[in-house]
């Protein structure tokens, strides 16, 4: 438990942070399943469930949640089994 009034503040503030970063995190999670399943089942969709993902991942580095090369890499990944599936039809 915090001993002094900064203390308590500081658990405040962790305590908001960390739910808000829970939930980007869960959102952008949620974008990257959707779009390796519209990837997997080569469906029409998939460049734009594709693009809303790679756009959760830009708002979560640029919100400090998750690093830019953390976001990078992942949106990377992602372009590369996109084109992996295009390049076959």
């Amino acid at each position: 438990m915090p001993n002094n009034a900064a203390a308590e503040k500081r658990m405040r503030q962790e305590q908001r942070r960390r739910a808000f970063n829970r939930s980007t995190k869960s959102v952008v999670k949620t974008q990257v399943t959707k779009a390796r399943q519209a990837i997997s089942t080569t469906d029409e969709s998939s460049v734009e469930a594709v693009r809303l993902a790679v756009s959760e991942l830009d708002k979560a580095a640029k919100k400090g949640v998750i690093h830019r090369n953390n976001a990078a890499r992942r949106k990377s990944r992602l372009m590369k089994q996109l084109n992996a599936i295009n390049a076959e039809k």
